[in-house]
C-alpha cells in the first residue's frame, strides 16, 4: 500500500509539471499571433491613391512605351478581321518587306515627334539626362557607342531619340540616329513610329549610308547587344566591348570621330533573374540568342499600380555622360593594328568617364567597370 502511495504522488508530480511546461509555451505562442494568410501572400506596395497628376502622367508615358510592339501588333490583327480592308494591309505588308528601304537609309527622321510632350513625360520618369563634357562641333560625322545595354536601353531612347533631354539644342548641327536590330522593322506600325524618330537598322550597309551623308550626320550603337543585356544586374557595370570591332572599323572607314557614352543608371532599372554563366539559365539564353540573333533576359520590375512587381522599369536615375570624341584618320582599308590602337584610345575615354562620374552617379554600385568580353 505505501508503495502504490508513492508511485501515484510521482505520477501527479509528473503530470502537473508536464502540465505547466505545456501551458507556457502556449501563452508564449499568444504572444506572437499566428495569421497564415498574411504570411503565405506576396507583398505588394500598391500606388497610393493620391499622388501628383504629372507622376501619373509619367508612369503612363512609360507603360504606353514599353507595350508599344504588343498594342501595334494587336491593331493590324484587329484591322485583318475586316475582308474590306484586306486589299490596304496586303499592299502594306508587301511595302513593308520588299519596297520601303527607309530603315537603311536614314530612316524618316520627324521633327515633331522627337519632340512631343509625351517624350518628356517619358523621360521625366526615370529622370533621365545626359551630361556634356565637351564641344561636338557638326563639321564631321560622328559614331557614339552607348554603354551598357541595359535590358532594354531607355537611357538610350531619352537621349538619342527623342529631344526629352535636349541633345540637338546642346550639338546643334548634328542629326543623331540611335540603331536597333533589322528584325524591329519588320513589325507593322511600330516600324513607322521608330522610323519618325530616326532609329534606322543597325546593319553594316545602314551605318555606311548614314555616315556618307557627311558632316553633321551621326549613329548611335548600342555596342554590348544582346550578349550584355544577360548581363545587366543593378549596381554593376560588366561591358561586351574588347571583340566588337566592326563599330571602330566603319567609323575609321568614313572618316567619323568615335563618341564613348556611359550611362549611368542604365542597369538599375530592373531586376534581373540570377544568370551567372555556368548556369542552366544562361546557357538556354546563350542558345536561344546563337539561333534568333537576340536573347531574352528574364526580368521584372514595377507594375503600373504597384511598385514592386511588373514589368515596366523602376524609377532610377539615368544619366547618359557623352565623353570626348577619339578624332580618326579616314582610311578604306584599316589594319587591324590600327583597329585595336583606335580601341584602345575608346577604352581609355570610357574609363575616364567612370573613373570621373561613378561616386557622383553609382554611388550604389557593387563594384567596378568591368570589361569581360
Amino acid at each position: 500500500m505505501e508503495v502504490r502511495k508513492v508511485l501515484t504522488s510521482v505520477r501527479r508530480t509528473v503530470s502537473s509539471s508536464s502540465l505547466r511546461e505545456r501551458l507556457s509555451s502556449l501563452s508564449s505562442l499568444t504572444t506572437t499571433p499566428l495569421n497564415p494568410v498574411t504570411n503565405l501572400r506576396p507583398h505588394i506596395e500598391f500606388v497610393p491613391a493620391k499622388i501628383p497628376r504629372k507622376r501619373r502622367l509619367q508612369t503612363l508615358a512609360v507603360a504606353i512605351w514599353s507595350t508599344t510592339i504588343i498594342w501595334s501588333i494587336t491593331i493590324f490583327l484587329f484591322l485583318c478581321a475586316f475582308p474590306p480592308l484586306w486589299p490596304i494591309l496586303v499592299a502594306y505588308v508587301v511595302w513593308i518587306r520588299y519596297i520601303d528601304n527607309s530603315p537603311e537609309h536614314g530612316g524618316r527622321l520627324s521633327p515633331l515627334v522627337r519632340s512631343m510632350k509625351f517624350w518628356r513625360y517619358f523621360a521625366e520618369y526615370y529622370p533621365a539626362s545626359f551630361l556634356k563634357t565637351c564641344e561636338l562641333p557638326p563639321d564631321r560625322p560622328y559614331v557614339f557607342g552607348y554603354h551598357p545595354h541595359g535590358i532594354i536601353g531607355m537611357g538610350a531612347i531619352c537621349t538619342f531619340a527623342t529631344e526629352s533631354t535636349g541633345f540637338s539644342a546642346a550639338f546643334p548641327g548634328i542629326i543623331p540616329h540611335l540603331l536597333t536590330l533589322t528584325s524591329n522593322f519588320r513589325m507593322p506600325f511600330y516600324r513607322d513610329i521608330i522610323l519618325a524618330m530616326g532609329i534606322c537598322s543597325v546593319s553594316k550597309q545602314s551605318c555606311s549610308n548614314i555616315l556618307k551623308k557627311g558632316p553633321g550626320n551621326s549613329i548611335t550603337i548600342v555596342v554590348g547587344g544582346a550578349a550584355e543585356s544577360l548581363s545587366a544586374h543593378p549596381g554593376t557595370a560588366d561591358l561586351t566591348l574588347r571583340k566588337r570591332l566592326g563599330f571602330i572599323k566603319i567609323a575609321i572607314q568614313h572618316g567619323a570621330d568615335l563618341v564613348p557614352v556611359f550611362s549611368f543608371g542604365e542597369n538599375d532599372i530592373f531586376q534581373q533573374m540570377p544568370n551567372n554563366k555556368g548556369t542552366t539559365l544562361y546557357t538556354l539564353q546563350k542558345k536561344f540568342q546563337n539561333a534568333f540573333g537576340f536573347t531574352l533576359p528574364l526580368f521584372h520590375g514595377r507594375g503600373l499600380l504597384n511598385y514592386n512587381l511588373g514589368l515596366m522599369p523602376y524609377r532610377k536615375r539615368i544619366v547618359a555622360v557623352i565623353g570626348h570624341p577619339i578624332h580618326v584618320v579616314q582610311c578604306d582599308k584599316p589594319s587591324l593594328e590600327e583597329i585595336m590602337h583606335v580601341q584602345q584610345q575608346y577604352i581609355d575615354e570610357l574609363m575616364w568617364i567612370w573613373n570621373t562620374y561613378k561616386d557622383d552617379f553609382a554611388r550604389t554600385r557593387t563594384r567596378e567597370l568591368n570589361i569581360i568580353e
